[in-house]
């Protein structure tokens, strides 16, 4: 049990995007709060640490943020004022080719448009549509499925956006647009032949038009940290070193929301939940996981496409038909030779990241669900293919398979960083099918996590969204 002199109307289980998203929703009406985290550092997948030699700071999860920045949420709260600092490279992401050229997504979608010369019209018919109604549907769009309040743009959105990404991509004629656009539909960690994978694809384009791909300055811990300190600048408090593994630990509260996946939520409190909620959270199935590997350089990746390097993040991959390739292997638990990476090097922006003249990179591909193959060579081969040279700039390495990433943080189960596979048949119904997603069988106890619509990313919606749905519930409380 954990020792407190008053009980909360509270508490949060889990410190990542999602738990203090719920939490500070929760304080900011005037409630208290409690936030415990199991290790010692809040964060969740939002830590930054030297993996590698001293003095270069690694992110260990996430690294690059186009979601943060345009989360509806965290555009509402003064995260400058408490250290968070973004840096915007001059483009949201390259996707570099063996003939040395490179597609790019830059902030300007008429200048994106014109580079992929014979397909401008088909990227700007696409995108333009998308950006425009954007800011109208972006809260309905990272929402639970309800009636939107711009149902003709929404519909609009979703007619291109529940469309395998193999579907939509035929639209396009080069194969610098197609190659593009294979890169952002490959983070849906699917298959690109799925219903719907070219919904995160189009996300992701459209924000970095509208906002970029930006990197926090200093590391990814400084949006968990400006997150954090907010949120006790409320009053809201916070305990860390409190694994929680029972019901029996925590205080008495009237609300429990718990940044877990289903797996989790089920050790925990699954003797509280009826059997058809415990039958579906049994059957939750989770995707493919990732292959992580950080480096120190004592110089910049050498593309051939020179200006890959003032990209966000790099795409790493080659056609769109190789990029969909991989991601079917995968998908069919074979280890592909030639694995879609995502690519990035905060250093060349942050210079704090790496000591004078040296850099970090970080990358990581997608592998079966709970394999411990080490798949530094295929990664580094496909780095080498588009920046030759670059093998002859590592000084250090640091590697995570999908068990070690696990053990680092529980909710990536067997190496799932969106806490769950998002295809159809879980894109509305995650983590069961319920008239609201973030409420369990159990009076009280609600999931805020990934697992919960929208899904990964770090936009701190699932919580958001959970923390509404608490307030509603149990304190009559509507915002």
């Amino acid at each position: 049990m954990i020792k407190h002199n008053t009980d909360f109307d509270a508490v949060v289980v889990g410190s990542g995007p999602n738990g203090l998203a719920a939490a500070i929703t929760l304080q900011q009406q005037g409630l208290s709060v409690l936030l415990l985290e199991g290790k010692s550092n809040i964060g969740g997948g939002l830590r930054t640490e030297e993996l590698t030699l001293p003095g270069f700071q690694h992110d260990v999860c996430s690294a690059v943020h186009p979601l943060a920045a345009a989360s509806p949420f965290f555009e509402t709260l003064p995260l400058a004022d408490h250290g968070l600092d973004y840096i915007y490279p001059q483009f949201a992401a390259a996707h570099p080719f063996d003939d040395g050229t490179m597609a790019v997504l830059q902030h300007s979608l008429e200048e994106t448009a014109m580079s992929l010369r014979d397909d401008m019209g088909a990227y700007i018919k696409l995108l333009g549509p998308l950006i425009k109604s954007w800011p109208g549907i972006a809260d309905d769009v990272l929402a639970p499925l309800h009636f939107p309040k711009l149902p003709l743009d929404m519909a609009a959105f979703g007619l291109n956006a529940l469309l395998p990404a193999t579907s939509l991509a035929k639209r396009f004629k080069t194969k610098e647009a197609k190659g593009l656009f294979g890169g952002m539909a490959a983070h849906s960690i699917q298959p690109l032949s799925n219903a719907a994978t070219s919904a995160i694809a189009l996300v992701l384009m459209a924000n970095g038009h509208l906002k970029g791909w930006p990197i926090p300055k200093g590391g990814s811990k400084n949006i968990a940290g400006a997150l954090a300190t907010y949120f006790t600048s409320l009053g809201g408090q916070i305990q860390t070193n409190t694994y929680i593994t029972s019901l029996d630990q925590l205080p008495s509260a009237k609300a429990v929301l718990f940044d877990v996946t289903p797996k989790q939520l089920l050790g925990i409190a699954g003797h509280k939940f009826s059997n058809i909620y415990k039958w579906q959270l049994e059957r939750y199935r989770y995707g493919m996981g990732v292959f992580k590997i950080d480096w120190a350089l004592d110089d910049e990746i050498p593309f051939a496409a020179a200006d890959a390097s003032n990209a966000s993040t790099i795409h790493i991959g080659g056609t769109f038909e190789e990029i969909a390739n991989s991601e079917k292997q995968t998908s069919q638990d074979i280890h592909p030779d030639k694995p879609f990476v995502l690519l990035t090097q905060p250093s060349v922006f942050d210079k704090s990241r790496a000591p004078e003249d040296k850099h970090v990179a970080w990358a990581y591909c997608h592998v079966p669900n709970g394999s411990t193959k080490n798949m530094t060579e295929q990664i580094e081969n496909q780095i080498e293919r588009f920046a030759p040279g670059f093998r002859e700039r590592i000084i250090g390495r640091h590697t995570f398979n999908t068990a070690q990433l696990q053990k680092y943080n529980p909710n990536y189960i067997g190496g799932d960083i969106n806490g769950g596979i998002i295809d159809l048949a879980q894109l509305f119904t995650r983590p069961a099918l319920r008239s609201s997603p973030y409420r369990t069988s159990a009076k009280g106890l609600y999931i805020c996590s990934s697992s919960t619509p929208p899904g990964g990313g770090v936009h701190g919606m699932c919580g958001y969204n959970a923390a509404k749905r608490t307030l509603k519930d149990i304190f009559n409380i509507e915002i």
